[in-house]
């Protein structure tokens, strides 16, 4: 039986999330302690709890101890990953892009296809957004042979959720490939998305990309922005989302949610300022992918290796995590990772 303790490291969901997804994996029971104890309120909250029930439903398992709350759970994977139709509504704005994340690599080598429709919150902070995960994470994880496709079907906001993601994938063909994101090769290609609901008499949409536009000009820079105005999220609310190719492999984003008291404007300069934060760093990949691709690239075969902004509590979470349970060999030299991937094959 693996044992994880969650108070190791940034001591967050992370731990909960991907111990599941490798635990289901491998195909080894898992006994998960002290839940989220670095977090306030500690223990499951919905979205935990749904990424938990998610994989066991997937993987025809089990799991005891688990509710709202929990600090410590037991996960028994089933004999096999069943790719399917599943529906699964997290009940409150607990973010939709977290339980994709726990899904992809159990889909990735399903015994078929598997289409999820996911509900719950589709742009918060803390999270990623499905924007970022439609146009960076996704594009990117092709590459290493997992097809994957994500719909917003309609968008959900703090702190009513209700919005729906439709998520599509097609099992991988033997191995995943590894991830090579060796050096920014700019100039770079820029275009983002405003989206704003009910907010169309405010020009939200508009006024966060006119601003973050006004940041990007002052370094010579623009970017092509869809301004989107929608009506069917159950509340108002906004996202800005920026996007980054160079003439290489480097994709990078940036995104930030609406909030009361968070103008437009505010929206427009922080976006632009963490990607351009992001690219003056010389990484390959942005805070986000930094993370996200640290799972894929412990599954695939042969080397990955990128540059990450920063080493951050998920970055050094993942690591532990891919190399305790997975055995995949990670080195971290300054800001440069490299991930040596155990070749992972559906048996």
């Amino acid at each position: 039986m693996v044992v994880i303790d969650g108070a190791q490291k940034g001591g967050s969901g992370t731990i909960v999330r991907t111990g599941v997804a490798l635990a289901a994996l491998l195909g080894e029971p898992l006994h998960l302690i002290n839940i989220r104890a670095k977090r306030q309120p500690p223990g499951l909250r919905p979205q935990h709890l749904k990424a938990v029930e998610a994989a066991a439903a997937l993987c025809g398992g089990r799991v005891e101890g688990a509710k709202v709350g929990s600090r410590e759970l037991m996960f028994w994977p089933g004999p096999r990953l069943r790719g399917r139709e599943y529906d699964w509504d997290i009940g409150t704005a607990g973010s939709t892009t977290m339980l994709a994340l726990t899904l992809l690599p159990l889909a990735a080598f399903a015994d078929g296809p598997s289409t999820f429709r996911l509900q719950g919150g589709l742009f918060q902070d803390m999270a990623p957004s499905a924007f970022h995960t439609q146009e960076i994470l996704l594009p990117l994880l092709r590459r290493m042979g997992l097809e994957a496709e994500l719909t917003v079907v309609r968008p959900g906001y703090v702190p009513r959720g209700g919005g729906i993601i439709h998520l599509r994938v097609q099992p991988v063909r033997g191995k995943l490939l590894p991830l090579r994101l060796e050096g920014q090769r700019p100039p770079w290609r820029l275009w983002g998305i405003a989206l704003s609901s009910h907010l169309r008499q405010r020009r939200v949409s508009e006024r966060m990309a006119e601003e973050c536009q006004r940041v990007l000009a002052s370094r010579g820079l623009k970017a092509h922005f869809e301004c989107l105005y929608d009506v069917t999220a159950p509340q108002a609310g906004a996202a800005l989302a920026l996007f980054a190719h160079d003439q290489g492999n480097c994709l990078l984003g940036a995104d930030r949610a609406g909030a009361p008291g968070r103008p437009s404007e505010a929206i427009g300069r922080e976006v632009a300022h963490m990607l351009l934060e992001d690219m003056d760093s010389g990484a390959t990949c942005d805070r986000h992918l930094a993370d996200q691709l640290i799972t894929f690239a412990a599954l695939a075969e042969g080397e990955s290796m990128w540059v990450v902004p920063s080493v951050t509590d998920h970055v050094e979470t993942n690591i532990w995590l891919v190399s305790s349970v997975l055995g995949a060999h990670v080195s971290l030299e300054g800001r440069l990772l490299r991930i040596k991937g155990v070749g992972y094959a559906r048996t």
